[in-house]
């Protein structure tokens, strides 16, 4: 993102004022319940996340015991 320079001191504030204001309006619509799209809460995801975390772990682990005893015998 490209910034532009301000001359005057007085501007600078404000232009700095309102970008800061856009970019939160975006953020906080993007919690409300007017914000299209699938809903849900911060705790799910975080779950979810773990969950797929241990799953790969698991694969990753009964990986290597099935080569072992592959190789073994």
């Amino acid at each position: 993102m490209r910034r532009r320079r301000i001359v005057g001191g007085s501007s600078s504030a404000t232009a700095s004022g309102s970008v800061g204001s856009g970019s939160g309006g975006n953020m906080l619509r993007f919690y409300t319940d007017d914000a299209p799209g699938l809903k849900i809460s911060p705790t799910v995801v975080l779950v979810m996340s773990l969950c797929f975390i241990g799953f790969v772990t698991a694969l990753h682990v009964f990986g290597k015991l099935y080569r072992a005893k592959a190789g073994a015998g």
